[in-house]
Protein backbone atom coordinates (compact mmCIF):
# COMPACT_ATOMS: atom_id res chain seq x y z
CA UNK A 1 0.00 0.00 0.00
CA UNK A 2 1.19 3.27 -0.92
CA UNK A 3 2.32 5.76 2.03
CA UNK A 4 -0.32 7.09 3.74
CA UNK A 5 -0.19 10.34 5.87
CA UNK A 6 -2.52 12.16 8.17
CA UNK A 7 -1.53 15.89 9.50
CA UNK A 8 -3.13 16.77 13.03
CA UNK A 9 -2.95 20.65 13.78
CA UNK A 10 -5.19 22.84 16.04
CA UNK A 11 -6.39 26.18 16.82
CA UNK A 12 -7.76 29.12 18.93
CA UNK A 13 -5.91 27.76 21.87
CA UNK A 14 -3.12 25.44 22.69
CA UNK A 15 -4.04 22.20 24.95
CA UNK A 16 -7.05 21.65 23.63
CA UNK A 17 -6.20 17.77 23.10
CA UNK A 18 -4.81 17.39 19.91
CA UNK A 19 -2.31 14.44 21.46
CA UNK A 20 -5.60 12.59 22.90
CA UNK A 21 -7.00 12.59 19.30
CA UNK A 22 -3.96 12.05 17.58
CA UNK A 23 -4.16 8.94 20.03
CA UNK A 24 -7.80 7.94 19.41
CA UNK A 25 -7.28 8.16 15.32
CA UNK A 26 -4.01 6.30 16.03
CA UNK A 27 -6.13 3.67 17.94
CA UNK A 28 -8.92 3.20 15.36
CA UNK A 29 -7.13 3.13 12.22
CA UNK A 30 -5.22 0.19 14.00
CA UNK A 31 -8.31 -1.41 15.08
CA UNK A 32 -9.01 -2.02 11.62
CA UNK A 33 -5.66 -3.67 10.68
CA UNK A 34 -3.89 -0.81 9.76
CA UNK A 35 -0.11 -0.37 10.86
CA UNK A 36 0.24 3.58 12.83
CA UNK A 37 3.15 5.32 13.19
CA UNK A 38 2.87 8.34 15.20
CA UNK A 39 4.87 11.27 15.45
CA UNK A 40 4.80 14.59 17.29
CA UNK A 41 6.17 17.54 16.05
CA UNK A 42 7.11 20.33 19.15
CA UNK A 43 8.18 24.09 17.18
CA UNK A 44 10.49 24.57 20.38
CA UNK A 45 14.20 25.78 19.87
CA UNK A 46 15.35 22.82 22.37
CA UNK A 47 16.98 19.48 21.34
CA UNK A 48 14.56 17.99 22.97
CA UNK A 49 11.89 18.12 26.06
CA UNK A 50 15.08 16.79 28.56
CA UNK A 51 15.73 20.32 29.31
CA UNK A 52 12.16 21.76 29.90
CA UNK A 53 11.06 22.63 33.31
CA UNK A 54 7.86 20.74 34.25
CA UNK A 55 6.00 23.71 35.07
CA UNK A 56 6.58 25.30 31.85
CA UNK A 57 6.08 22.25 29.51
CA UNK A 58 4.58 19.74 31.72
CA UNK A 59 5.81 16.38 32.07
CA UNK A 60 8.50 15.26 30.37
CA UNK A 61 7.87 11.25 28.57
CA UNK A 62 10.77 8.74 28.50
CA UNK A 63 10.92 6.16 25.87
CA UNK A 64 12.90 2.65 25.42
CA UNK A 65 15.65 4.20 24.36
CA UNK A 66 15.91 6.63 25.71
CA UNK A 67 14.51 9.73 24.50
CA UNK A 68 13.19 13.02 26.18
CA UNK A 69 9.59 13.47 24.46
CA UNK A 70 6.61 15.69 24.57
CA UNK A 71 4.10 13.67 26.98
CA UNK A 72 2.04 13.32 24.01
CA UNK A 73 4.22 10.68 22.85
CA UNK A 74 3.02 8.38 26.80
CA UNK A 75 -0.77 8.48 25.64
CA UNK A 76 0.34 7.31 21.90
CA UNK A 77 1.76 4.53 23.72
CA UNK A 78 -0.93 4.02 25.65
CA UNK A 79 -3.14 4.24 23.24
CA UNK A 80 -1.92 2.34 20.86
CA UNK A 81 0.45 -0.15 22.86
CA UNK A 82 3.02 0.36 21.09
CA UNK A 83 6.91 1.17 22.57
CA UNK A 84 8.03 4.24 20.55
CA UNK A 85 11.56 5.65 20.11
CA UNK A 86 13.52 8.76 18.99
CA UNK A 87 11.93 8.50 15.30
CA UNK A 88 8.75 9.11 16.85
CA UNK A 89 9.54 12.93 18.18
CA UNK A 90 11.09 16.02 16.45
CA UNK A 91 11.56 19.72 17.88
CA UNK A 92 12.65 22.31 15.32
CA UNK A 93 15.46 22.49 17.53
CA UNK A 94 16.92 19.03 16.05
CA UNK A 95 15.83 20.23 12.58
CA UNK A 96 17.97 23.18 12.42
CA UNK A 97 20.87 21.40 14.31
CA UNK A 98 20.35 18.55 12.05
CA UNK A 99 20.58 21.25 8.83
CA UNK A 100 23.51 23.28 10.38
CA UNK A 101 25.18 19.77 10.75
CA UNK A 102 24.99 18.68 7.14
CA UNK A 103 26.20 21.70 5.87
CA UNK A 104 29.35 22.13 8.13
CA UNK A 105 29.77 18.26 6.27
CA UNK A 106 29.20 19.63 2.83
CA UNK A 107 26.21 17.89 2.25
CA UNK A 108 24.11 20.21 0.62
CA UNK A 109 27.29 20.21 -2.13
CA UNK A 110 28.39 24.09 -1.33
CA UNK A 111 24.76 25.10 -1.87
CA UNK A 112 23.29 28.60 -0.02
CA UNK A 113 21.89 26.73 2.68
CA UNK A 114 18.55 28.64 3.05
CA UNK A 115 15.74 28.15 5.52
CA UNK A 116 12.66 28.26 2.93
CA UNK A 117 14.30 25.31 0.96
CA UNK A 118 15.92 23.65 3.30
CA UNK A 119 14.44 23.01 7.06
CA UNK A 120 11.15 21.60 5.52
CA UNK A 121 12.93 18.99 3.39
CA UNK A 122 14.58 17.85 6.65
CA UNK A 123 11.15 17.74 8.01
CA UNK A 124 9.34 15.76 5.14
CA UNK A 125 12.46 13.55 5.45
CA UNK A 126 11.12 12.56 9.31
CA UNK A 127 7.71 11.80 7.82
CA UNK A 128 9.14 9.78 5.12
CA UNK A 129 11.37 7.82 7.50
CA UNK A 130 8.06 6.70 9.59
CA UNK A 131 6.26 5.67 6.23
CA UNK A 132 8.86 2.92 5.73
CA UNK A 133 7.41 1.25 8.41
CA UNK A 134 3.88 1.59 8.57
CA UNK A 135 0.51 1.97 6.15
CA UNK A 136 0.12 5.29 7.67
CA UNK A 137 1.91 8.02 9.45
CA UNK A 138 0.27 10.56 12.18
CA UNK A 139 1.70 13.86 12.50
CA UNK A 140 0.63 16.12 15.34
CA UNK A 141 2.07 19.56 14.92
CA UNK A 142 2.73 20.95 18.67
CA UNK A 143 1.00 24.66 18.94
CA UNK A 144 -1.38 26.57 17.28
CA UNK A 145 -1.79 27.76 13.59
CA UNK A 146 -0.77 30.92 13.05
CA UNK A 147 2.19 31.16 15.54
CA UNK A 148 5.15 32.50 13.98
CA UNK A 149 7.70 29.73 14.84
CA UNK A 150 5.80 26.87 13.33
CA UNK A 151 5.50 28.06 9.61
CA UNK A 152 8.00 25.63 8.33
CA UNK A 153 6.35 22.78 9.73
CA UNK A 154 3.15 23.22 8.27
CA UNK A 155 4.61 24.62 4.85
CA UNK A 156 6.49 21.06 4.84
CA UNK A 157 3.07 19.68 5.25
CA UNK A 158 1.77 21.73 2.31
CA UNK A 159 4.68 19.88 0.64
CA UNK A 160 3.70 16.92 1.43
CA UNK A 161 0.66 17.34 -0.15
CA UNK A 162 1.73 18.78 -3.82
CA UNK A 163 3.93 14.92 -3.77
CA UNK A 164 1.82 12.87 -2.23
CA UNK A 165 -1.85 14.31 -3.36
CA UNK A 166 -4.67 11.80 -2.41
CA UNK A 167 -2.57 10.40 0.46
CA UNK A 168 -2.68 13.00 2.51
CA UNK A 169 -5.36 14.12 5.11
CA UNK A 170 -5.48 17.11 6.94
CA UNK A 171 -7.59 17.02 10.34
CA UNK A 172 -7.69 20.33 12.27
CA UNK A 173 -8.94 20.46 16.09
CA UNK A 174 -10.02 23.72 16.70
CA UNK A 175 -11.81 25.34 20.42
CA UNK A 176 -15.76 26.02 20.13
CA UNK A 177 -15.62 28.62 23.59
CA UNK A 178 -18.83 28.71 25.61
CA UNK A 179 -18.32 32.86 27.21
CA UNK A 180 -19.93 32.28 30.74
CA UNK A 181 -21.92 36.36 29.88
CA UNK A 182 -23.12 35.10 26.70
CA UNK A 183 -24.35 31.71 27.58
CA UNK A 184 -23.63 30.26 23.72
CA UNK A 185 -21.16 28.36 21.76
CA UNK A 186 -19.19 30.56 19.65
CA UNK A 187 -17.86 29.42 16.14
CA UNK A 188 -16.15 32.78 14.63
CA UNK A 189 -12.61 31.52 16.77
CA UNK A 190 -12.53 28.40 14.90
CA UNK A 191 -13.69 29.61 11.20
CA UNK A 192 -10.50 32.15 11.88
CA UNK A 193 -8.14 29.45 12.61
CA UNK A 194 -9.50 27.95 9.23
CA UNK A 195 -9.05 30.50 7.57
CA UNK A 196 -5.21 30.91 9.13
CA UNK A 197 -4.80 27.47 8.07
CA UNK A 198 -5.99 28.32 4.35
CA UNK A 199 -3.47 31.05 4.14
CA UNK A 200 -0.39 28.26 4.69
CA UNK A 201 -1.43 27.11 1.40
CA UNK A 202 -3.51 23.92 3.48
CA UNK A 203 -7.62 23.06 3.13
CA UNK A 204 -8.58 20.29 5.94
CA UNK A 205 -10.01 17.59 5.30
CA UNK A 206 -11.85 16.75 8.73
CA UNK A 207 -12.63 19.56 11.38
CA UNK A 208 -12.75 17.99 15.25
CA UNK A 209 -14.28 20.03 17.41
CA UNK A 210 -13.30 20.48 21.26
CA UNK A 211 -15.96 21.89 23.25
CA UNK A 212 -17.36 21.38 26.59
CA UNK A 213 -20.49 20.39 25.08
CA UNK A 214 -21.58 18.28 22.57
CA UNK A 215 -21.93 21.04 19.00
CA UNK A 216 -25.04 21.11 17.43
CA UNK A 217 -25.79 20.90 13.67
CA UNK A 218 -26.33 24.55 13.34
CA UNK A 219 -23.06 25.21 14.52
CA UNK A 220 -21.33 21.92 12.27
CA UNK A 221 -23.13 23.82 9.34
CA UNK A 222 -21.17 27.15 10.23
CA UNK A 223 -17.72 25.70 10.56
CA UNK A 224 -18.45 23.20 7.36
CA UNK A 225 -19.30 26.38 5.42
CA UNK A 226 -15.88 28.34 6.31
CA UNK A 227 -13.67 25.03 5.80
CA UNK A 228 -15.92 24.14 2.53
CA UNK A 229 -16.65 20.83 3.98
CA UNK A 230 -19.91 17.87 4.02
CA UNK A 231 -21.04 18.64 7.67
CA UNK A 232 -20.20 14.38 7.71
CA UNK A 233 -16.47 15.68 7.92
CA UNK A 234 -17.25 17.94 11.03
CA UNK A 235 -16.62 15.83 14.49
CA UNK A 236 -18.09 16.76 17.96
CA UNK A 237 -15.13 15.88 20.90
CA UNK A 238 -16.98 17.09 23.74
CA UNK A 239 -15.23 17.11 27.58
CA UNK A 240 -16.07 13.55 29.00
CA UNK A 241 -14.89 11.67 31.82
CA UNK A 242 -12.14 9.79 30.99
CA UNK A 243 -10.09 10.74 27.71
CA UNK A 244 -10.39 6.92 26.87
CA UNK A 245 -13.87 7.68 26.08
CA UNK A 246 -12.70 10.10 23.23
CA UNK A 247 -11.99 6.98 20.74
CA UNK A 248 -15.30 5.85 20.49
CA UNK A 249 -16.97 9.08 20.40
CA UNK A 250 -15.43 9.49 17.56
CA UNK A 251 -15.79 6.48 15.78
CA UNK A 252 -20.01 6.85 17.01
CA UNK A 253 -19.70 9.74 14.53
CA UNK A 254 -17.74 8.08 11.52
CA UNK A 255 -14.63 9.06 11.45
CA UNK A 256 -12.88 5.90 11.00
CA UNK A 257 -15.52 5.53 8.08
CA UNK A 258 -15.00 8.92 6.30
CA UNK A 259 -10.96 8.52 6.74
CA UNK A 260 -10.88 5.24 4.62
CA UNK A 261 -13.54 6.84 2.04
CA UNK A 262 -10.88 9.94 1.63
CA UNK A 263 -8.02 7.14 1.51
CA UNK A 264 -10.13 5.49 -0.93
CA UNK A 265 -9.16 2.44 1.25
CA UNK A 266 -12.21 -0.45 1.39
CA UNK A 267 -14.20 -1.18 4.84
CA UNK A 268 -12.79 -2.80 7.19
CA UNK A 269 -13.58 -4.98 9.95
CA UNK A 270 -12.86 -2.76 13.38
CA UNK A 271 -12.57 -5.12 17.08
CA UNK A 272 -12.73 -2.28 19.71
CA UNK A 273 -14.39 -4.91 22.14
CA UNK A 274 -11.80 -4.75 24.53
CA UNK A 275 -11.82 -1.02 24.33
CA UNK A 276 -15.66 -0.52 25.49
CA UNK A 277 -15.13 -3.01 27.89
CA UNK A 278 -12.53 -0.82 29.73
CA UNK A 279 -14.39 2.54 29.03
CA UNK A 280 -17.58 0.42 30.59
CA UNK A 281 -15.44 -1.04 33.38
CA UNK A 282 -13.93 2.79 34.20
CA UNK A 283 -17.91 4.12 34.24
CA UNK A 284 -19.23 1.92 36.41
CA UNK A 285 -16.88 1.12 39.34
CA UNK A 286 -18.38 2.37 42.50
CA UNK A 287 -16.22 1.65 45.50
CA UNK A 288 -13.58 4.58 45.78
CA UNK A 289 -9.76 4.93 46.78
CA UNK A 290 -7.93 7.71 47.90
CA UNK A 291 -4.84 8.36 46.48
CA UNK A 292 -2.57 11.36 47.87
CA UNK A 293 0.29 12.89 45.11
CA UNK A 294 2.37 14.64 46.65
CA UNK A 295 4.49 16.61 43.70
CA UNK A 296 6.57 20.04 43.85
CA UNK A 297 5.35 20.60 40.06
CA UNK A 298 2.04 21.42 40.71
CA UNK A 299 0.95 25.04 40.91
CA UNK A 300 2.04 28.23 38.66
CA UNK A 301 0.69 31.32 39.76
CA UNK A 302 -2.80 30.51 40.94
CA UNK A 303 -3.42 27.37 38.33
CA UNK A 304 -2.73 24.10 38.92
CA UNK A 305 -0.69 22.23 36.72
CA UNK A 306 -1.31 18.02 36.79
CA UNK A 307 -0.17 17.75 33.83
CA UNK A 308 2.95 17.37 35.12
CA UNK A 309 2.41 14.09 36.44
CA UNK A 310 0.15 12.91 33.83
CA UNK A 311 1.41 9.47 33.27
CA UNK A 312 1.51 8.43 37.34
CA UNK A 313 -2.31 10.05 36.96
CA UNK A 314 -3.18 7.86 34.28
CA UNK A 315 -0.89 4.59 35.83
CA UNK A 316 -3.50 4.91 39.05
CA UNK A 317 -6.49 4.99 36.59
CA UNK A 318 -5.25 1.54 34.92
CA UNK A 319 -4.87 0.16 38.15
CA UNK A 320 -7.72 1.31 40.02
CA UNK A 321 -10.37 0.37 37.28
CA UNK A 322 -8.47 -3.11 37.52
CA UNK A 323 -8.35 -3.41 40.60
CA UNK A 324 -12.30 -2.88 40.81
CA UNK A 325 -12.28 0.72 42.42
CA UNK A 326 -12.08 4.49 40.75
CA UNK A 327 -9.33 6.67 42.44
CA UNK A 328 -9.98 10.31 44.34
CA UNK A 329 -6.90 11.47 43.28
CA UNK A 330 -6.10 14.36 45.88
CA UNK A 331 -3.20 16.68 45.37
CA UNK A 332 -0.72 17.94 47.86
CA UNK A 333 2.19 20.82 46.96
CA UNK A 334 5.63 19.53 48.94
CA UNK A 335 6.24 23.52 49.54
CA UNK A 336 2.45 23.91 51.10
CA UNK A 337 3.27 20.62 53.82
CA UNK A 338 6.53 22.41 54.49
CA UNK A 339 4.25 25.37 55.74
CA UNK A 340 1.04 24.27 56.60
CA UNK A 341 2.06 19.94 58.24
CA UNK A 342 0.60 16.83 56.88
CA UNK A 343 -2.69 16.49 58.68
CA UNK A 344 -4.59 16.30 55.87
CA UNK A 345 -2.91 13.20 55.11
CA UNK A 346 -5.09 11.48 57.67
CA UNK A 347 -7.74 10.53 55.59
CA UNK A 348 -5.39 8.72 52.05
CA UNK A 349 -5.77 5.23 51.16
CA UNK A 350 -2.42 5.23 49.55
CA UNK A 351 0.75 7.96 48.76
CA UNK A 352 2.85 8.33 45.87
CA UNK A 353 5.69 10.78 45.87
CA UNK A 354 6.38 11.05 42.34
CA UNK A 355 9.82 12.69 40.60
CA UNK A 356 11.42 16.05 40.67
CA UNK A 357 14.42 17.81 40.57
CA UNK A 358 16.39 20.05 43.00
CA UNK A 359 16.08 21.68 46.34
CA UNK A 360 12.51 22.82 46.79
CA UNK A 361 10.10 21.36 48.51
CA UNK A 362 11.93 18.52 49.72
CA UNK A 363 11.05 18.94 52.98
CA UNK A 364 7.77 18.21 52.93
CA UNK A 365 7.84 15.53 50.33
CA UNK A 366 10.02 14.12 53.34
CA UNK A 367 7.59 14.64 55.35
CA UNK A 368 5.06 12.81 53.85
CA UNK A 369 7.34 9.68 53.18
CA UNK A 370 7.84 9.64 57.14
CA UNK A 371 3.87 9.62 57.41
CA UNK A 372 3.31 7.01 55.45
CA UNK A 373 5.88 4.86 57.07
CA UNK A 374 5.26 5.73 60.45
CA UNK A 375 1.46 5.02 59.90
CA UNK A 376 1.71 1.89 57.52
CA UNK A 377 0.02 3.67 54.77
CA UNK A 378 0.46 1.96 51.24
CA UNK A 379 3.56 4.19 49.80
CA UNK A 380 5.07 3.95 45.88
CA UNK A 381 7.84 6.42 45.77
CA UNK A 382 9.44 6.92 42.07
CA UNK A 383 12.87 8.20 41.76
CA UNK A 384 13.32 11.30 43.21
CA UNK A 385 10.06 9.48 45.50
CA UNK A 386 12.73 6.80 46.08
CA UNK A 387 15.43 8.81 46.91
CA UNK A 388 13.48 10.97 49.47
CA UNK A 389 12.27 7.69 51.17
CA UNK A 390 16.10 7.07 51.46
CA UNK A 391 16.52 10.26 53.32
CA UNK A 392 13.67 10.20 55.40
CA UNK A 393 14.46 6.38 56.73
CA UNK A 394 18.31 7.96 57.12
CA UNK A 395 17.18 10.76 59.23
CA UNK A 396 14.42 9.01 61.96
CA UNK A 397 15.31 5.82 62.21
CA UNK A 398 19.09 5.24 61.30
CA UNK A 399 19.61 9.11 63.05
CA UNK A 400 21.38 10.78 60.91
CA UNK A 401 19.44 13.74 61.24
CA UNK A 402 21.71 16.19 58.53
CA UNK A 403 21.32 13.25 56.07
CA UNK A 404 20.18 14.46 52.21
CA UNK A 405 21.32 13.98 48.64
CA UNK A 406 24.44 16.06 47.52
CA UNK A 407 21.65 17.63 44.95
CA UNK A 408 20.04 19.05 47.67
CA UNK A 409 23.18 20.30 49.86
CA UNK A 410 26.24 19.06 48.28
CA UNK A 411 28.53 19.59 51.73
CA UNK A 412 26.23 17.50 53.45
CA UNK A 413 27.74 14.72 56.45
CA UNK A 414 25.51 12.18 55.18
CA UNK A 415 25.32 11.99 51.47
CA UNK A 416 23.03 8.87 51.65
CA UNK A 417 22.22 9.78 47.74
CA UNK A 418 24.94 11.05 45.77
CA UNK A 419 25.46 12.10 42.06
CA UNK A 420 26.41 9.13 40.06
CA UNK A 421 30.14 8.80 39.15
CA UNK A 422 30.07 9.42 35.50
CA UNK A 423 27.74 11.91 35.56
CA UNK A 424 30.19 14.69 37.42
CA UNK A 425 32.15 15.31 34.58
CA UNK A 426 28.72 16.37 32.91
CA UNK A 427 27.96 18.64 35.50
CA UNK A 428 31.71 20.45 35.34
CA UNK A 429 31.11 20.97 31.62
CA UNK A 430 27.40 21.84 32.08
CA UNK A 431 26.73 19.62 29.56
CA UNK A 432 22.65 18.74 30.98
CA UNK A 433 20.84 17.78 28.18
CA UNK A 434 21.03 14.82 27.19
CA UNK A 435 23.44 13.28 29.23
CA UNK A 436 21.76 11.85 32.33
CA UNK A 437 20.99 7.90 32.71
CA UNK A 438 18.13 7.84 30.22
CA UNK A 439 15.93 4.79 28.72
CA UNK A 440 15.48 1.06 29.72
CA UNK A 441 17.68 -0.20 31.71
CA UNK A 442 17.61 -4.27 33.31
CA UNK A 443 17.13 -4.49 37.40
CA UNK A 444 17.70 -7.73 38.95
CA UNK A 445 14.73 -8.24 41.59
CA UNK A 446 15.40 -9.70 44.76
CA UNK A 447 14.11 -13.27 45.27
CA UNK A 448 11.06 -13.27 47.90
CA UNK A 449 10.88 -9.25 48.04
CA UNK A 450 7.34 -7.40 47.29
CA UNK A 451 9.05 -5.87 44.42
CA UNK A 452 9.42 -9.80 42.49
CA UNK A 453 5.82 -11.04 44.16
CA UNK A 454 4.03 -7.84 42.25
CA UNK A 455 6.02 -8.37 38.75
CA UNK A 456 5.16 -12.32 39.22
CA UNK A 457 1.51 -11.86 40.57
CA UNK A 458 0.69 -9.22 37.99
CA UNK A 459 2.97 -9.33 34.85
CA UNK A 460 1.21 -11.65 31.93
CA UNK A 461 4.87 -11.53 30.17
CA UNK A 462 7.15 -14.07 31.96
CA UNK A 463 10.12 -12.56 33.12
CA UNK A 464 13.45 -14.25 32.78
CA UNK A 465 14.98 -16.76 34.56
CA UNK A 466 17.46 -14.28 36.03
CA UNK A 467 14.79 -12.33 37.33
CA UNK A 468 15.30 -9.18 35.37
CA UNK A 469 13.03 -6.73 34.20
CA UNK A 470 13.57 -3.66 32.01
CA UNK A 471 12.29 -0.26 33.07
CA UNK A 472 12.92 3.44 32.08
CA UNK A 473 14.97 5.77 33.40
CA UNK A 474 15.99 9.43 34.23
CA UNK A 475 18.07 10.07 36.84
CA UNK A 476 21.54 11.76 37.51
CA UNK A 477 21.80 11.03 41.10
CA UNK A 478 21.41 7.39 43.40
CA UNK A 479 22.11 5.68 46.55
CA UNK A 480 25.25 5.65 48.22
CA UNK A 481 26.68 1.98 48.26
CA UNK A 482 28.89 3.16 51.39
CA UNK A 483 25.96 3.47 53.10
CA UNK A 484 23.97 -0.03 52.31
CA UNK A 485 24.66 -2.46 55.28
CA UNK A 486 23.57 0.15 57.73
CA UNK A 487 20.09 0.71 55.54
CA UNK A 488 19.75 -2.94 55.51
CA UNK A 489 20.51 -3.83 59.40
CA UNK A 490 17.85 -1.41 60.38
CA UNK A 491 14.92 -2.52 58.28
CA UNK A 492 15.39 -1.32 54.54
CA UNK A 493 15.51 -4.35 51.75
CA UNK A 494 17.26 -3.58 48.46
CA UNK A 495 15.03 -5.44 46.19
CA UNK A 496 16.46 -4.36 43.19
CA UNK A 497 19.69 -3.83 41.63
CA UNK A 498 20.98 -3.51 38.19
CA UNK A 499 22.87 -6.59 36.77
CA UNK A 500 26.14 -6.00 38.13
CA UNK A 501 24.59 -5.06 41.86
CA UNK A 502 26.58 -1.69 41.98
CA UNK A 503 23.36 0.49 41.62
CA UNK A 504 20.27 0.36 43.78
CA UNK A 505 17.06 0.15 41.51
CA UNK A 506 14.31 -0.41 43.97
CA UNK A 507 14.04 0.05 48.34
CA UNK A 508 11.20 -1.95 50.32
CA UNK A 509 10.54 -1.47 54.33
CA UNK A 510 10.24 -5.27 55.79
CA UNK A 511 7.76 -4.24 58.62
CA UNK A 512 5.07 -2.40 56.33
CA UNK A 513 2.57 -3.19 54.21
CA UNK A 514 3.32 -2.19 51.12
CA UNK A 515 6.41 0.41 51.08
CA UNK A 516 8.25 0.61 48.16
CA UNK A 517 10.24 3.04 45.83
CA UNK A 518 11.91 3.19 42.81
CA UNK A 519 14.70 4.32 41.01
CA UNK A 520 12.86 3.91 37.39
CA UNK A 521 10.01 4.86 36.66
CA UNK A 522 7.20 2.44 36.24
CA UNK A 523 4.66 4.77 35.02
CA UNK A 524 5.82 5.18 31.58
CA UNK A 525 4.71 1.79 30.94
CA UNK A 526 1.45 1.39 31.97
CA UNK A 527 -1.56 1.24 29.75
CA UNK A 528 -5.26 0.73 30.69
CA UNK A 529 -5.21 -2.31 28.76
CA UNK A 530 -1.91 -3.88 30.59
CA UNK A 531 -1.78 -1.89 34.22
CA UNK A 532 1.59 -1.75 35.74
CA UNK A 533 2.44 -4.26 38.07
CA UNK A 534 3.54 -2.32 40.71
CA UNK A 535 0.85 0.36 40.77
CA UNK A 536 -1.39 -2.71 40.29
CA UNK A 537 0.28 -4.20 43.34
CA UNK A 538 0.11 -0.61 45.21
CA UNK A 539 -3.61 -0.11 44.61
CA UNK A 540 -4.54 -3.40 45.72
CA UNK A 541 -2.90 -2.42 49.18
CA UNK A 542 -4.79 0.86 49.15
CA UNK A 543 -8.29 -1.07 48.55
CA UNK A 544 -7.38 -3.40 51.47
CA UNK A 545 -6.87 -0.13 54.03
CA UNK A 546 -9.81 1.45 52.68
CA UNK A 547 -11.28 -1.50 53.88
CA UNK A 548 -10.26 -1.59 57.08
CA UNK A 549 -10.68 2.04 57.60
CA UNK A 550 -14.50 1.51 56.77
CA UNK A 551 -14.35 -1.78 59.17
Amino acid sequence: MFPKFIFVSGGVISGLGKGITTASIGLLLKSCGLKVAPLKCDMYLNIDAGTMNPLEHGEIFVTDDGTEADQDLGHYERFLELSLSWENYITAGWVYKRVLERERALEYGGKCVEAYSHIPQEIISRFELLAKKADIVLVEFGGTVGEYQNIMFFEAARRMKIKYKENVLFVHVGYLPIPPSIGEMKTKPLQQSIHELNELGIQPDIIVCRSERIIDERRKEKIALAAALDTKAIFSNPDVPSIYEVPLILEEQGLTKIILEKFSLKPRKKDLSTWRNLVKKAKTVKKEVKIAIVGKYYTSGGFSLEDSYVSVVESVKHASWANGVKPKILWFDSGQIEKEGIEKLNKVDGIIVPQGWGSRGVEGKIKAVQFARENKIPFLGLCFGMQMAVIEFARNVLGFKKATSTEVDPRTKFPVIHIMPEQEKYLRKHQYGGTIRLGSWPCRLLKGSLLEKAYIKNQKNKISGSKLIYERHRHRYEFNNKYRRQFEKAGIKFSGLSPDGKIVEAVELLDHPFFIGTQFHPEYKSSPLHPHPLFLEFIKNTVLRSKNLRD
